[in-house]
């Protein structure tokens, strides 16, 4: 299978040159870019007054929340959890979530993610879903033990169970990944577990760390010392770690992180609508962190458009830190692609020859995109998950000129309308 996008404009390389040329694509990688490509192609795609751009990497997201959106609104994060969203997710049978897969899928196809970084439950229904929509998903199974050893080993077999299903999937596309919930959620053995599997299989690990004030209290009295430091002292912390939020990290909190090569998962939105607190983006950066971008779940964001999540980004630590310079539109560019694939260790969140072909193709013949004066000032200030209208995952179309070719749109909403009737 091979696909020639022409006419466009292309963000070129790690220096996100943007430049007039065609994609040549053989196979699931980039094989060419240049002017006047005229190879024959089973495909050729006119991109004239549209941006080629990486394809979107969602770092932390809980796809199959799309079912909760809009059920629990303007509250505090453990009244959100314990109240209004636990409870519903105790109603979701495994066909339930796969139903809640296929929408985070459809939406994210839409909005020109192409890979994401999953954390839930029953993720060997998920994998079905994604195997299918055609997306590049790690998908890590949310490990909770509350201190309770036979929950640990309930926990550990159920996490083995799931990846020994993903594995039998046989995809390059579709891998697991080790999900510890939180340090505050997850005993000391059941974290030591965790790090042993990961290493013994080669797999990566996520785990939400520093999120709110009151994990950060709720650690400290219980161990006396950080999150970021309690997980550096029992040996966990590696490059195969992706931590979700980071919100509350103090400097020696950073300088740990940066030591292990660790990668934080920015969510600004959930984090915003949470009250949760600002991640210190700054501090991270200046530090060598990888930061990569997320949108958590869309039950606390609410949705999964990685092109909105870069203005927040943007946008949020300007006000913040009363400073215009902070996170400028090509540092958030690269956190939503670069960084993101990075993190995941895969060959792709750029365009470039030998690169992975997961690509996003947006219409710039909008108003709200014209003059077409800076690419990616727009696509992060400017743009929204609506005026992408081509996505390419692992040199396969997915979407073209607007329509998803992998799944049956109107079934998965159709589907999912069912669904929530019998949890709300």
């Amino acid at each position: 299978m091979s696909i020639l996008i022409k006419n466009g404009r292309v963000i070129y390389g790690e220096s996100l040159d943007v430049v007039n040329a065609d994609v040549l694509i053989e196979g699931n990688r980039i094989v060419k870019v240049g002017k006047g490509i005229n190879e024959a192609a089973d495909t050729v795609i006119d991109a004239k007054g549209r941006v080629v751009s990486p394809g979107f990497v969602n770092l932390h997201t809980h796809s199959p929340m799309g079912l909760l959106r809009g059920l629990a609104d303007d509250l505090p994060l453990m009244d959100w959890l314990q109240n209004h969203i636990w409870p519903r997710e105790a109603k979701l049978t495994p066909e339930y979530i796969k139903v809640g897969a296929y929408l985070g899928a459809l939406e994210m196809i839409r909005s020109g993610t192409t890979t994401f970084l999953d954390m839930y439950f029953q993720m060997d229904k998920v994998a079905e879903a994604v195997l299918e929509a055609g997306l590049r998903g790690y998908l890590s199974y949310g490990m909770i033990d509350l201190g309770d050893p036979d929950k640990t080993d309930k926990e550990v077999k159920e996490a083995l169970r799931e990846m020994e299903a993903i594995e039998k999937l046989n995809s390059d596309r579709v891998h697991f990944a080790f999900g510890p919930h939180a340090p505050y959620t997850c005993s000391i053995a059941l974290l030591g577990r965790v790090r042993e599997l990961a290493s013994e299989h080669g797999k990566l690990i996520t785990i939400h760390v520093s999120e709110t004030m009151a994990e950060i209290g709720q650690i400290t009295e219980r161990y006396g010392k950080s999150p970021v430091v309690l997980l550096d002292d029992i040996g966990f912390l590696g490059r195969d770690v992706i931590i979700a939020h980071g919100v509350w990290l103090d400097s020696r909190d950073i300088q740990i992180l940066a030591r292990h090569g660790v990668t934080v998962a920015h969510n600004p939105g959930s984090n915003m609508k949470l009250a949760s607190g600002v991640m210190p983006i700054q501090k991270l950066l200046n530090a060598g962190v990888n930061v990569g971008l997320g949108t958590d779940g869309a039950a606390s964001n609410n949705n999964l458009d990685m092109l909105e999540e870069m203005k927040l980004a943007a946008l949020l630590h300007k006000v913040h830190n009363l400073d215009p310079v902070i996170a400028d539109a090509k540092t958030v560019f690269r956190m939503a692609t670069l960084n993101g694939a990075r993190a995941l260790g895969i060959k792709a969140g750029v365009i470039k020859e030998g690169y992975l072909a997961d690509i996003a193709i947006i219409d710039f013949n909008k108003p709200h995109l014209r003059p077409v004066n800076n690419v990616i000032s727009h696509l992060v200030y400017s743009a929204n998950g609506n005026d992408v209208e081509t996505t390419i995952v692992d040199g396969k179309i997915l979407m073209l000129d607007g329509e998803v070719l992998t799944l049956d749109e109107g079934k998965v909403l159709e589907e999912a309308e069912r669904v929530v009737e019998k949890i709300r």
